[in-house]
């Protein structure tokens, strides 16, 4: 069954990776298997210190949830290889009677051609007509006509070609076989059987009899077969032994990879208009066909949002996805959804402190070392509880949890906000967490780096501002700032890039070389936002 994707908002910050682990781990908990934990960003290295402690791993990361031909209920019909005949290839379709069309293979399973019911009724009509047949391997030939080598030319042949012929008692001499290119389909007629040998005809093909003692050693040339068909059949069936590489279309060929895009897969089908498509996948191997029907009604991608419900803060495509729930603790914003769904957001610090309060809810009590990693989740959201965003409930889910796994919130507190950003670019440090809000016509972005010590980050002012002016520009924000949030200080010093009457005005304090000291500052969401919130009405 596809999975349903747990996951955080881009940039991704503890409290993010740290909850879709966990409500994926209730979730399965509980029986329901499908869940499984993405992130939509790199993990910053405060939460790869919190997943290397506990001993989890990061989840699976997701670039984005649109419909993919991958998504799509398309055919899997036999990949042929080029050598199959076309007796072959029928019988499949026989087997398959929706599929209008195979795919034909190379040997290493790239794509050589496309097979059509068409295909096989036009080459039938034409070799009928003709009467011809193309030098084919003589194993193709015994394969079709269920026959078998009755002297020695015919072990030292490989190939066989030549006008099909049946040969029935004639009065007149005109009306025999008269080239030695033939291929001639008797039955028991010794005068027939003695004139196709001495002329060295390319193949007998004895129907329905055995060959009679006197011609086992005559000296020929022409290859003999064996079949229990009769001569009618067996001058149809022949023609069956033709490889599908020789007629498959081959060129002009329109193929489709798994990820691909159904929308501009749509935009092909409906500029080419070819009944169906192979798919291949991202070896270049033929995986299945694909016509208009399968367009119709892809599957969406199923997934859950945990610590955000802005669609600018949210994965790309979600909008195609099938949105189950949100599991939040932000504002409600501006995610639409077709059906109704379950919402659970709460005014309290940390996404953790809910999905603690569900494993509550049902009874369940997560592993020690999952609870241990929820409760840094939630020192690292609230700051060591300091942020004006952290309430009773986060504090006491925390005690709760840091028993459970048997740690010191104090000691875990110092160890999350140790990350260093020594070694880091000042792009890795921009958008280790960063987030776009877009506020009554202004476009701003807030990045925030938690620390114990500010002071390191603030040596590289000239290096953050020179990026962050560039990023600025590309993205064509109003504002740009850094939150340098000091746990020991108990306040944030501020980089930013755009007004500085933006920066008065909002936080009553006067910014010097695009910095700022602002006091008891802790939380994005809860103090930055809603000031410049209220300044911009």
């Amino acid at each position: 069954m596809d999975p349903i994707y747990v996951t955080g908002h881009r940039n991704p910050d503890t409290d993010s990776i740290v909850a879709a682990i966990a409500y994926t781990a209730l979730r399965n908990a509980c029986g329901e298997r499908e869940y499984e934990a993405a992130c939509l960003g790199q993990v910053s290295d405060e939460t790869q210190i919190v997943l290397k402690r506990f001993g989890f791993q990061a989840p699976k990361r997701i670039k984005d949830l649109y419909n993919q031909v991958r998504d799509l209920d398309f055919d899997k019909p036999p990949v042929l290889n080029t050598g199959v005949t076309v007796g072959r290839a029928w019988d499949e379709f026989q087997d398959y009677p929706a599929i209008a069309a195979v795919p034909v293979a190379r040997e290493d399973g790239s794509l050589y051609g496309i097979l059509s019911r068409t295909d096989i009724a036009n080459y039938n009509m034409t070799r009928i007509a003709s009467g011809i047949l193309e030098e084919v391997p003589l194993f193709n030939v015994l394969s079709v006509l269920e026959g078998r080598i009755l002297n020695d030319a015919g072990e030292n042949t490989d190939t066989i070609a030549g006008e099909v012929i049946i040969a029935l008692p004639q009065a007149q001499e005109n009306l025999l076989f008269q080239k030695q290119e033939s291929i001639v389909l008797c039955g028991h007629q010794p005068d027939m059987i003695r004139r196709a040998l001495t002329m060295n005809v390319r193949c007998l093909v004895l129907c329905q009899t055995e060959l009679d003692q006197e011609f086992r050693e005559f000296p020929t040339e022409t290859v003999i077969i064996s079949t229990p068909l009769d001569a009618y059949r067996a001058a149809q069936l022949i023609f069956q032994s033709t490889p599908v590489g020789r007629i498959c279309v081959t060129q002009g060929l329109v193929s489709f990879h798994l990820n691909d895009r159904v929308d501009d897969v749509k935009e092909m089908v409906l500029k080419y208009r070819h009944p169906s498509y192979p798919i291949l996948d991202e070896e270049e191997k033929v995986v299945g066909i694909l016509t208009r029907y399968h367009l119709l009604r892809p599957r969406k991608k199923r997934v859950v949002l945990v610590d955000h419900n802005e669609a600018a803060q949210s994965v790309p495509g979600l909008e195609e996805a099938e949105l189950l729930e949100i599991i939040d603790h932000h504002r409600l914003a501006d995610i639409q959804t077709s059906n109704p769904i379950y919402v659970r957001n709460e005014p309290v610090g940390s996404t953790n402190t809910i999905i603690a309060g569900m494993f509550q809810d049902r009874g369940l009590m997560p592993s020690a070392n999952l609870a241990g990693m929820m409760a840094a989740a939630i020192i690292s959201d609230t700051v060591m509880f300091k942020s004006p965003t952290c309430t009773q409930r986060d504090i006491r889910m925390a005690e709760r949890l840091a028993r459970i796994g048997n740690v010191s919130l104090a000691l875990l507190g110092r160890e999350i906000f140790s990350a260093s950003v020594d070694n880091k670019t000042a792009q890795e440090v921009l958008f280790t967490d960063y987030k776009e809000f877009h506020i009554a016509g202004h476009d701003l972005g807030v990045a925030q780096i938690t620390c114990i010590d500010s002071g390191a980050a603030m040596e590289r002012k000239d290096e953050l501002l020179e990026q962050m002016t560039k990023t600025r520009k590309e993205n064509n924000l109003d504002l740009i700032m850094l939150m340098l949030t000091d746990v020991l200080l108990e306040g944030t010093q501020i980089l930013y890039v755009g007004d500085d009457d933006i920066i008065q005005q909002a936080f009553g304090v006067t910014p010097r070389e695009n910095t700022a000291f602002l006091a008891h500052v802790m939380s994005r969401k809860k103090q930055i936002i809603p000031m410049l919130s209220v300044l911009w009405g």
